[in-house]
């Protein structure tokens, strides 16, 4: 089961939130929100309320424990871009790109180990066929 939290349009651009998120993709979803609080980046408290709404998500909407959680997927992708321009000397401007992101971070349960059975034999025993004799059937 997947469970799902998107934030959009963040006004942090993705190269520096993908900085962050390589920090915590390997840890477990509870260990990363300790990890978060103590990140001193602006990108860690906008990833941080984005994982506590998946964490919460799963509790409340599937009735999973936290602790059973791990992350399946932290897509960092690339939102719209605003443009603006800085005037320069000479009558001449300067290009600023003001870039956005948009995270979806996707979480599912730990799968626990399932014993695995050997196919049983069937109840009733197969007969063995026995060859007909052909030659019986063509003389009579």
């Amino acid at each position: 089961m997947n469970i799902q939290a998107h934030q959009k349009y963040i006004r942090t651009s993705p190269r520096k939130i993908r900085v962050v998120v390589d920090g915590i993709r390997h840890l477990p979803p509870t260990e990363a929100l300790r990890q978060l609080k103590f990140i001193r980046k602006r990108a860690a408290t906008v990833l941080y309320q984005v994982i506590n709404q998946a964490v919460s998500n799963a509790t409340n909407n599937h009735k999973l424990s936290s602790d059973t959680l791990k992350f399946k997927t932290i897509e960092i992708n690339e939102g719209p871009t605003y443009k603006r321009w800085q005037p320069v000397s000479r009558g001449r401007a300067h290009s600023i790109f003001k870039r956005t992101s948009h995270i979806k971070v996707v979480l599912t349960a730990k799968d626990t180990p399932t014993q695995v059975t050997a196919p049983t034999k069937p109840s009733t025993p197969v007969k063995p066929t026995t060859p007909t004799d052909k030659s019986k059937a063509k003389k009579s």
